[in-house]
């Protein structure tokens, strides 16, 4: 397999027979037939879009040095395009449409003698032999796929035939492109045949040849497609440039859900978070959470509030698990004994059990918050029964 270009922008690629052939007979000023046959390929890194063409080419020399890509498929430049010195003739498979060769679409063949202004072109596809009238069916030159063509050249007639189709269909009798052109008049006695290929500067794209033969006054030797390599998969730069984009944004949303997370779970664990000290493992009584408490009071509502006291307020609430009636004793905040009245109260009510007295359950600390849990008394309080009217 011939890999004429690499997908590298603004390169020109030639592949030629090393030795040159004799078009011309000793004896007479006839030029040969010849016929070549070969399998190409044009793969983009973009669907649907090519970086300019391919061709097969008979010429007088192998210098190409001065030649331009992009349009100029590394055959000519600006100032030699059209000039009878060039001497070579070529089928261009072209993918791009140049207004400055009169180009008649963006996918064509064209038979160019000494220029890139062809003398016939026609939409790339071949006539179906297969259909009752000899339908013509379109071919895409980048869809990526592997195609065959055969250029036919009849020294008597001075015709030149291409003739293009896909694979796994046989040579239609109908050529797609057909030009009369003495080239005993265009190229010299001997001549080097072969193929040139270009990209241009902007999108990327790969010529293969997987296989060609060459006859002189003979037809071409039939190609095995069997036997041929497959063309290599390129992968769609679209696709790449979606990862390009697509990949930060989901790495940023990524971030962002993380830093959420990680700010909800913080912002949980400090509106729960506790107090814990020496004096609480010693003297202290069952401990309970403040979630369990949060909860049991629907978040300490005023529709829980059971009273108001010298140092804080009482809410009544139910645990989740026991479903247990209590009563929470919440230490007002600018109580400046606060903290040594609930330590007082921990300490000597978590020792006491009196049938007269409330049951201290257990209590809960955290910052700014010092909570006492009692049974609900839920007779209502002593001051009532004692100051009954």
């Amino acid at each position: 397999m011939l890999e004429l270009t690499n997908g590298t922008l603004q390169r020109k690629g030639h592949a030629f027979y090393p030795a040159p052939l004799r078009f011309r007979n000793g004896t007479t000023s006839t030029f040969r037939s010849f016929s070549a046959s070969f399998v190409f390929g044009i793969l983009s890194d973009h669907v649907g879009l090519s970086a300019h063409g391919m061709a097969f080419v008979v010429a007088a020399g192998l210098n190409f040095s001065d030649a331009l890509p992009s349009g100029y498929l590394g055959l000519l430049n600006v100032q030699s395009n059209g000039n009878a010195s060039n001497r070579l003739v070529a089928v261009e498979l072209d993918t791009m449409q140049n207004d400055e060769f009169g180009d008649i679409n963006d996918n064509h063949v064209g038979i160019d003698v000494n220029s890139l202004s062809s003398v016939q072109s026609y939409y790339a596809g071949y006539y179906d032999d297969g259909s009752v009238n000899g339908d013509f069916r379109n071919l895409t030159l980048i869809s990526g796929e592997a195609m065959q063509v055969l250029v036919e050249y009849d020294g008597e007639a001075t015709q030149m035939n291409v003739t293009v189709a896909p694979l796994n269909v046989a040579k239609p009798t109908r050529p797609l492109v057909s030009a009369r052109h003495d080239l005993s008049k265009v190229l010299t006695d001997v001549a080097y045949v072969g193929f040139s290929a270009a990209t241009g500067g902007t999108l990327r794209s790969r010529h293969y040849v997987l296989g060609w033969s060459f006859g002189l006054n003979r037809p071409a030797p039939a190609i095995d497609i069997s036997k041929l390599p497959r063309l290599p998969r390129v992968g769609s730069n679209d696709r790449s440039r979606a990862l390009t984009i697509a990949l930060p944004i989901a790495t940023a949303t990524f971030l962002l859900a993380g830093a959420a997370a990680i700010f909800v779970l913080v912002r949980r664990h400090w509106r729960y978070a506790e107090l814990l000290e020496e004096w609480e493992v010693e003297f202290g009584p069952h401990r309970f959470s403040y979630k369990d408490l949060f909860r049991a009071t629907e978040g300490f509502k005023s529709d829980h509030l059971l009273g108001i006291g010298g140092f804080g307020r009482v809410y009544k609430g139910v645990l989740p698990l026991s479903k247990s009636e209590i009563a929470v004793k919440r230490v007002s905040h600018d109580s400046k004994q606060g903290m040594k009245e609930f330590i007082a109260e921990v300490v000597s009510l978590g020792r006491l059990q009196h049938r007269n007295l409330v049951q201290l359950l257990g209590y809960c600390r955290r910052k700014g918050e010092l909570l006492l849990v009692y049974d609900n008394m839920c007779n209502g309080s002593l001051d009532k029964y004692l100051h009954a009217s």
